[in-house]
């Protein structure tokens, strides 16, 4: 309810580029940052702990990422997975780009992969008949429940 309570962002502004600007990582969801990209939750999550890996340079396509940071992403979106499994223990993740609007992208101008843990029926009958996501945990105690599990699984590329 706060977020659709909130004042409106400008569409001339990028949520991505905000949020990797921005000085509180926590208030902002940004959970890590390598030097080419970062990883933020996902502030419309699938399921909890969904997670997005972007670069931090504005790119609208994944063929218009250097060889750099698609490798970056890569082994950034490795982490994140190592991150949601030993967190939650999901019964399997999915890892995946839509890139354009027909394939769901939601933010169309900066390239980003989401990384969604899922468990065995985790889709209800909201999904089915309203087209609802119950999301079970508030973002900021997901936020922390990563953050604290992130001493125990370093970053390794």
């Amino acid at each position: 309810m706060e977020y659709l309570a909130r004042e409106k962002r400008s569409t001339d502004t990028c949520v991505f580029c905000e949020a990797s600007q921005g000085a509180d990582d926590r208030a902002n969801l940004v959970l890590y940052r390598s030097e080419i990209c970062f990883i933020i939750l996902n502030r419309y999550p699938y399921n909890n702990g969904h997670l997005l890996v972007v670069p931090y340079r504005h790119v609208g396509d994944l063929t218009d990422l250097t060889a750099d940071e698609s490798a970056n992403v890569m082994h950034v979106v490795r982490y994140g997975v190592r991150l949601l499994r030993r967190t939650f223990q999901p019964d399997a993740v999915n890892v995946g780009m839509n890139l354009g609007a027909a394939a769901g992208a939601g933010i169309l101008d900066h390239v980003h992969a989401h990384i969604v843990p899922r468990w065995e029926g985790d889709t209800n009958y909201m999904t089915v008949f309203s087209g609802t996501r119950v999301i079970s945990e508030e973002l900021e105690r997901t936020f922390d429940r990563l953050k604290g599990t992130m001493a125990a699984v370093p970053f390794e590329p």
